[in-house]
């Protein structure tokens, strides 16, 4: 996949970032209100002029702006926390729109992964639907997105697609000397969209979740672990079609999984009624709860899912974390309960990719 590029910095995240779009859209709202001195959102806001970034100049080009509500949008800022967003550069200092508008009012899927390493292990692999943060999959490096697919623009640059008859437009962004070799070596013809048949033909999501699975596997994080400190993951082709259609089932699925569209078996609870105050966030492995206060917990979460990682992060910690002092709505622990079972179901796809890949003979692929 060659166009990439990094997550989108704010520089003011507190400000264009929220759990709850009421509050971010009367933030915007205040801020386009000319009648309201700078001094005094730049106050309230806690924001300030950066070199890049000025204060009145963006107040008074966003209160010009007729269309202004249509860039409320959602983001994934943590791995499985999504948040809502103001995606304009009136806003934003670094929108990253050369890629992001592949994501923007488009059906698109991406890949997401960091180029360095500095954990002690690699657990940096994601796929979105959403824009993404710099930081949304590695906890002290730049995360990139990688499209699957390329849509036409109004304003072309130079890795400008021509239109072609898949819907609106859009192109797999994959190079042609990688589809080419993977379809010889695979012996089936390359679609541009889509899914193929799995018995002449494989299409550009194929390709995608076959690249999840392997990225999910635990051996190769291990086999390449020294590698994947200093550059993007690379993927392995192979010639065995049975190998590869057994991957891309199991990379289909996680894709699902993570994308939230699909969730595991139920595996916690919330056993206890309360005020679901986030105060701490502590673990008892030998309860396994996870405590949100003095009183209230949930329950059933096992050690190897309260220890996943993702992007260096531990999620399930992660996002309880970055929502201490909030009230956790029934969505919230709806959300939340649903990660758990996910990451359950996630760890038991994983240790079977690599038996798969084991019965056809290991890395490196053949």
């Amino acid at each position: 996949m060659s166009v990439n590029s990094t997550g989108l910095k704010t520089h003011r995240d507190h400000f264009v970032f929220d759990f709850d779009f009421e509050s971010l859209y009367k933030r915007i709202e205040d801020f386009r209100n000319t009648q309201i001195a700078d001094k005094e959102i730049a106050e309230i806001y806690n924001i300030k002029d950066t070199r890049d970034w000025k204060i009145n100049p963006s107040r008074k080009s966003l209160s010009n702006n007729a269309q202004w509500e249509q860039y409320f949008i959602k983001c994934l800022y943590r791995p499985f926390d999504i948040r809502e967003y103001y995606h304009h550069q009136n806003a934003v200092e670094r929108p990253r729109q050369e890629v992001m508008h592949h994501f923007v009012n488009f059906d698109n899927l991406g890949l997401v992964t960091t180029r360095q390493v500095t954990s002690l292990n690699f657990n940096h692999v994601m796929c979105t639907e959403l824009l993404i943060e710099m930081k949304t999959c590695s906890h002290d490096r730049g995360t990139n997105v990688f499209p699957l697919y390329l849509y036409p623009t109004n304003t072309p640059t130079l890795f400008e697609t021509e239109a072609t008859n898949s819907p609106n437009g859009r192109r797999p962004n994959l190079a042609p000397e990688f589809i080419n070799k993977l379809s010889a070596k695979l012996e089936l013809e390359f679609i541009s969209d889509g899914k193929g048949d799995k018995k002449k033909t494989f299409g550009p999501e194929d390709i995608f979740n076959y690249i999840y699975a392997v990225f999910h596997s635990p051996q190769y994080r291990q086999r390449y672990a020294e590698f994947l400190k200093i550059d993007f993951p690379r993927v392995p082709l192979t010639s065995n079609q049975e190998l590869f259609w057994e991957l891309v089932k199991k990379g289909d699925r996680l894709v699902q999984l993570h994308l939230m569209k699909a969730t595991g078996k139920e595996i916690s609870s919330y056993p206890v009624a309360g005020s679901n105050l986030v105060e701490q966030v502590k673990y008892d492995e030998n309860k396994q709860q996870i405590s949100i206060n003095s009183d209230q917990y949930f329950a059933g979460i096992p050690p190897q899912i309260w220890n996943f990682y993702i992007g260096g992060y531990q999620v399930c910690q992660k996002w309880l974390k970055d929502r201490k002092g909030r009230h956790l709505s029934y969505d919230d622990l709806e959300h939340y309960q649903q990660i758990i079972s996910i990451l359950g179901e996630s760890i038991a796809i994983m240790e079977t990719i690599d038996i798969i890949i084991n019965k056809y003979g290991g890395f490196p692929f053949s």
